[in-house]
């Protein structure tokens, strides 16, 4: 069973959104309860394909579109405005957003199966 903290996306192509980014120490309540309906709002989006997120001193999110028009969309979504507002205004000290079309991709997984034993995938790609 595939680890649902990796995102399940297609075979390529896709489009991956990267947002890298660096926290201030303003208000962590609010940022967590915007970030949780940020998400919540990005996965009813049309496009949408999954997301993947990690946090220490960096936060690095990646969230994956079937297309450039569906980022875009994401992009204009009034809510969402307003969530990148207040980033800039309070919750991020530094942060960079990069677009990148995905061509190819690979996994691994545990297997229950195989005893446990890692179970490496030949990859996709477009």
């Amino acid at each position: 069973m595939p680890d649902p903290r990796i995102a399940a996306t297609p075979a390529p192509p896709y489009w991956a959104v990267i947002f890298t980014s660096v926290r201030t120490d303003l208000e962590p309540e609010a940022y967590a309860a915007m970030a949780e309906a940020m998400d919540a709002l990005a996965r009813r989006q049309p496009g949408f394909l999954g997301v993947e997120s990690a946090r220490e001193a960096v936060g690095v999110t990646v969230s994956y579109w079937a297309d450039l028009a569906s980022i875009a969309a994401w992009k204009a979504d009034l809510k969402h405005h307003a969530a990148q507002s207040a980033g800039r205004a309070r919750w991020y000290s530094a942060y960079t957003t990069r677009i990148a079309r995905v061509e190819r991709d690979y996994t691994m997984e545990t297997s229950p199966l195989s005893g446990g034993e890692r179970v490496p995938n030949t990859g996709r790609q477009a």
